[in-house]
């Protein structure tokens, strides 16, 4: 079997040497260049399994040559060599294509860790392994929409990558499951893939939660105990509902992501930690820094490619297909045959807003299951508080003048509404028969401004 061989790009000879041993000690072979004239020119005449390319060089910028190679080349994996401590110029060479870097003076753990993953990266590009997206049927997030063929596109993208992701949508998009197939596809997917919810940590235990702590650093210690990042290590992170993290957790978080090194509450010494973070939330992240909540620095290092999941409205022709896929699911879960869906009901599900999005579809569905005769699903099933009854119940139709956003929002009210009269305004329970979480549910109420009367706190 044949070698790999890279190609290191940098104007300082010790540095390039440094590369090359370090590189040969890993079985692996290196072509050396200093400047860009000459690293264009190696390109054209050889094929590399990656590629080491400095920042700044004599005759032009490397960022320059990142883009090219990821236009030109797209099997050859690139990653830059940066000055130590400059994120921006990072962030800026991922923006561009790169798919990780490296800070000077060079950490050759980190280089070797990096090299590695570059070779699986390389494989995966190549077809000689790795797993990818091969039709919309083989993809937990389905739908043969456009707008879904753009996110499983994206994806396929992404997961080539070490970038930070921020995923953006609603609550019950498929966030998480996006965050998943980005790993599964990836290079780190031998490697653990760890979610946390950021919003249901009580502040005075995140630290703890993320970094670990040692035995006797606060009163409960009783043992030494790992964080999220070390249990993520080598694999991916997800940090959900990211905008609840508290302030004073954001800056911490801020100097892992630029150092990559955590330090466990109690701890005299950090460590070395390599996880790729990917982020999500359903509130305007952006909004939150302009309110002063959220660390515009933090947010930029987060966001350096963004993923925005549609609405489940947005794109109502991937409803017949999300029914008969998530009705053979449940049915195999109880092990009875998938019921029929009749047309009334179907059109139903195609004019319903869908306010929590695949997540109340399933929902909605599972109850019709529970409801539903002679193993065909009517509309009386469903439950829909916008569509006839059969008994008389209002249609929710939308009023001369009235927007969208109105519209949607006095839907979503009325749900709200109902749920809370089901449960006797027992907030937890009305949370959890919408499928959504308490902090989610509670955001909806403050937002459409609904009595916090006879509910849980």
């Amino acid at each position: 079997m044949n070698r790999p061989i890279a190609l290191i790009i940098d104007d300082e000879p010790d540095i390039r040497e440094l590369l090359e041993l370090t590189l040969a000690r890993m079985d692996i072979d290196t072509v050396t260049v200093e400047n860009l004239a000459k690293a264009r020119s190696a390109l054209a005449h050889q094929q590399f399994h990656l590629c080491l390319a400095d920042m700044r060089l004599p005759d032009g910028d490397g960022i320059d040559l990142v883009r090219e190679i990821h236009q030109q080349y797209p099997g050859t994996p690139v990653a830059m060599i940066t000055a130590h401590g400059n994120m921006e110029t990072a962030i800026e060479a991922l923006k561009a294509g790169a798919f990780d870097f490296v800070s000077k003076p060079v950490d050759l753990p980190v280089l070797r860790k990096l090299v590695n993953t570059a070779l699986k990266l390389h494989q995966s590009k190549n077809g000689t392994g790795g797993p990818t997206i091969r039709s919309e049927t083989d993809c937990p997030l389905r739908g043969a929409s456009s707008s879904m063929n753009h996110v499983r596109a994206l994806i396929d993208k992404l997961s080539r990558s070490q970038a930070p992701v921020h995923i953006t949508g609603e609550s019950g998009t498929g966030k998480e499951l996006a965050a998943r197939l980005i790993h599964q596809l990836s290079p780190r997917n031998d490697k653990p893939f760890v979610a946390v919810n950021c919003g249901a940590i009580p502040h005075e235990l995140m630290e703890s939660e993320l970094f670990g702590h040692k035995k006797g650093s606060f009163t409960g210690a009783t043992a030494d105990k790992d964080g999220l990042f070390q249990e993520a290590e080598g694999g991916t992170l997800f940090l959900d509902e990211v905008a609840d993290l508290p302030l004073s957790m954001q800056v911490k978080l801020l100097r892992v992501i630029q150092e990559k090194l955590v330090r466990p509450v109690g701890a005299t010494k950090e460590r070395r930690t390599d996880v790729r973070i990917v982020s999500a939330t359903h509130q305007n992240l952006a909004q939150r820094v302009q309110d002063g909540e959220f660390r515009q620095d933090l947010y930029y290092r987060l966001n350096v490619i963004e993923l925005s999941m549609p609405a489940l409205r947005e794109r109502p022709e991937d409803i017949p297909d999300l029914v008969e896929h998530l009705l053979k699911n449940i049915a195999g879960n109880y092990q009875q045959p998938v019921p029929a869906l009749q047309d009334e009901a179907l059109a139903a599900l195609k004019n319903y807003p869908f306010p929590g999005n695949v997540r109340e579809l399933e929902n909605i569905l599972e109850r019709a299951f529970a409801l539903c005769e002679n193993e065909i699903i009517t509309l009386d099933d469903l439950g829909l508080l916008n569509t006839p009854q059969g008994n008389g119940a209002e249609t929710k139709t939308r009023l001369a003048g009235e927007t969208l956003e109105d519209y949607l929002a006095r839907i979503e009210r009325d749900i709200l509404l109902q749920a809370l009269k089901e449960t006797r305004w027992n907030k937890t329970s009305a949370a959890g028969k919408l499928g959504i979480s308490f902090r989610s549910f509670r955001y909806r109420l403050s937002k459409l401004g609904i009595d916090n009367k006879d509910g849980d706190s």
